[in-house]
């Protein structure tokens, strides 16, 4: 599986590195993935979901249930 957020569809970025002679060499920069599992109190059960650093502040915010239901309706399989 790619280093995808499920949530916030955060993925790698390319750019590049600048050295003090001014080359140019290709990097990665990679999103802070976590792999978290969250209960849902409606439904009964454990949700695992690879999620950025980002994402579990929103569902801090929002809560998972909403975070869920916003998934769902954009398609993805939970």
């Amino acid at each position: 599986m790619a280093r995808t957020c499920q949530v916030t569809g955060k993925k790698a970025m390319s750019g590049n590195r600048v050295s003090h002679s001014n080359r140019k060499t290709r990097h990665k920069q990679l999103p802070n993935i976590h792999k978290l599992r969250f209960f849902l109190e409606d439904e009964k059960r454990w949700v695992t979901l690879r999620v950025s650093a980002a994402a579990v502040r929103t569902i801090n915010k929002k809560g998972i249930n909403a975070v869920v239901r916003d998934m769902r309706a954009a398609g993805q399989k939970i």
